[in-house]
């Protein structure tokens, strides 16, 4: 028997889509960077929280940008990057298949005029 825990929230619906990446407030990608990189969250959670990454920074942050932030260790930094490079990548495949969807319902549209 397999029992279903409610933790308050609505549950997502397959069609729901999540908040875009770009949108993420400070608050957001504290807790994506708890999530992701959990290991070096109580070292570094800081820094993004005293520059005030948004979502919009994240996705821009490079190796460089790690190390200007303070992040020395360069195996934490390859880390994080690491993390911030497949989350760059999730968000550009959901924006393909975004645009993918848009040209197929404007397709339909134009058959059925």
């Amino acid at each position: 028997m397999v029992e279903e825990t409610f933790s308050g929230n609505k549950p997502k619906t397959r069609a729901e889509r999540p908040k875009p990446v770009y949108l993420w407030t400070v608050v957001e990608v504290q807790k994506w960077l708890r999530r992701h990189c959990s290991d070096y969250y109580p070292l570094h959670g800081d820094k993004f929280l005293h520059h005030e990454i948004t979502g919009r920074v994240l996705v821009r942050i490079n190796e460089n940008t790690l190390l200007r932030m303070g992040i020395d260790n360069p195996e934490h930094r390859q880390e994080i990057w690491r993390e911030i490079m497949k989350l760059r990548l999730k968000t550009d495949i959901l924006e393909i298949k975004d645009l993918e969807r848009k040209d197929f319902s404007s397709s339909v549209h134009s058959i059925i005029a």
